[in-house]
């Protein structure tokens, strides 16, 4: 899958510099090229949470973020996150303090 591909079904419009960050969270991922499809897929599923995935601006990962306004669409963002790194044995770091995950890859 392009960079380009990537970026548009994450809804960003592509150019050079967010191709080079991508790739970067490419490099920094374990099991990347296994894992980008399901990373796309946690991505369409969280949007009725009011949730999304996002490349991370201050770490070359991709991030997850609970936006959700209500405390029902919280709990259904977090259940399919936490389905995802158990059904696919990813490993996600939470960042403190903050309804955001960081996916590191495929639990080493």
């Amino acid at each position: 899958m392009t960079h380009e591909a990537i970026l548009n079904q994450l809804g960003y419009a592509p150019n050079e510099a967010l191709s080079l960050q991508l790739g970067r969270i490419e490099g920094s991922t374990h099991g990347y090229e296994k894992i980008i499809k399901h990373i796309l897929d946690l991505h369409e599923a969280l949007k009725t949470d009011e949730s999304y995935v996002a490349l991370s601006n201050s770490n070359d990962y991709f991030k997850i973020k609970i936006d959700a306004t209500s405390d029902t669409s919280k709990a259904d963002a977090l259940e399919k996150i936490n389905h995802f790194a158990d059904k696919y044995k990813v490993e996600l770091q939470k960042v403190e303090g903050k309804p955001t995950y960081y996916i590191l890859g495929f639990a080493k």
